[in-house]
């Protein structure tokens, strides 16, 4: 078997969102290839759908039924432990690809002697081939065969997993699996993989659409969301500590670990979530405090963080309280200065 798409689903049958994403994956043009549907104790007719895939495409789809919800992870998870591919591949179940997806990914691994290989992206709010909003997720000064160099560009600038097929030693010849029962659970991971590749190789066009709707993981912020993507942060540091690598790339990892667990979470927590609790708010402090006490020092914090934020962040790290108050009396400011400009 040439590659093994794992494709985790929940609650996507409405409006047509997984067919549209199963269609684009039983026509692609590569051959020899298999879909491993995952339910994850959907509630609506997700596992109705994808079994009607599975008796259609007998030969290439098969579902597995979760009976259990353990989130994209643990989704992740059941198909890997079926996936027979010399590949292994992700989509999320509400976004699609071009029909030669695969195929052209393959093709530059076959080409080039590449083992782990990505592309581009295309934010849309569409259906269809049209081209929205490119990102690019990966960069050519990345690609080739690694070296330390490319795999601090590589931590700092990963890019999205699921745009990424990768060579099956990478994962599964070490026993570590997502983390299950958390979003971001492609974060906690990604660096493991990526220094476990040998040579990388990116092409540099939108061959993903990345459906943009109101109840996709990012658009959804609660506390939950905050707590998973520093769970996520953890376990990234854990890996980086069990395979060897955090003192080696230590300011890298420094850098994704303060960008994923604590900036991402305290502004989006703060400008997301309705309710917000001083003891949470400090909590997230004081463990950033403790993991990196020097985080404020990093190069990259100092590149990579914006002014504004750097300083709002100064002043969380001197005084929860104030910074509460602060943040509270700038943010009502700024959206009586919008109302006021219309």
């Amino acid at each position: 078997m040439k590659l093994s798409v794992i494709v985790p689903v929940y609650n996507m049958a409405s409006d047509g969102k997984l067919k549209y994403c199963l269609d684009s994956l039983v026509n692609q043009t590569v051959s020899d290839y298999e879909i491993i549907a995952v339910d994850d104790c959907s509630t609506d007719d997700s596992l109705a759908v994808l079994r009607s895939y599975e008796a259609q495409y007998p030969d290439r789809f098969l579902v597995i039924a979760s009976p259990e919800n353990r989130k994209q992870g643990g989704a992740k998870n059941l198909g890997l432990a079926r996936a027979r591919g010399e590949w292994i591949g992700f989509i999320d179940s509400d976004d699609w690809i071009t029909p030669d997806f695969y195929e052209r990914l393959l093709r530059k691994a076959q080409e080039t002697g590449a083992d782990m290989v990505g592309c581009d992206y295309s934010l849309t709010q569409e259906r269809g081939r049209k081209i929205g909003q490119i990102v690019h997720n990966n960069k050519p000064e990345q690609t080739g065969v690694l070296n330390k160099e490319k795999y601090r560009s590589l931590i700092l600038d990963s890019g999205s997993l699921v745009v990424k097929i990768y060579r099956r030693q990478i994962i599964l010849d070490y026993p570590n699996r997502f983390p299950e029962h958390i979003f971001y659970e492609d974060n906690a991971i990604s660096n493991s993989w990526m220094l476990r590749a040998r040579h990388f190789e990116y092409i540099p066009e939108p061959l993903y659409y990345y459906y943009q709707h109101d109840t996709s993981t990012v658009h959804t912020i609660t506390k939950k969301r905050c707590e998973d993507r520093m769970e996520a942060a953890r376990v990234m540091i854990r890996e980086a500590v069990q395979f060897g690598f955090l003192e080696e790339y230590y300011p890298e990892i420094e850098s994704s670990f303060t960008t994923l667990f604590y900036v991402n979470t305290l502004f989006s927590y703060m400008a997301g979530v309705k309710k917000k609790e001083y003891g949470f708010v400090k909590a997230l402090g004081r463990e950033m405090r403790e993991t990196f006490p020097g985080f404020m020092e990093n190069k990259y914090y100092r590149e990579r963080v914006h002014g504004e934020e750097r300083k709002l962040i100064a002043m969380h790290m001197k005084s929860t309280l104030w910074f509460m108050i602060y943040y509270r009396l700038l943010w009502g400011y700024r959206k009586f200065r919008k109302r006021w400009k219309k």
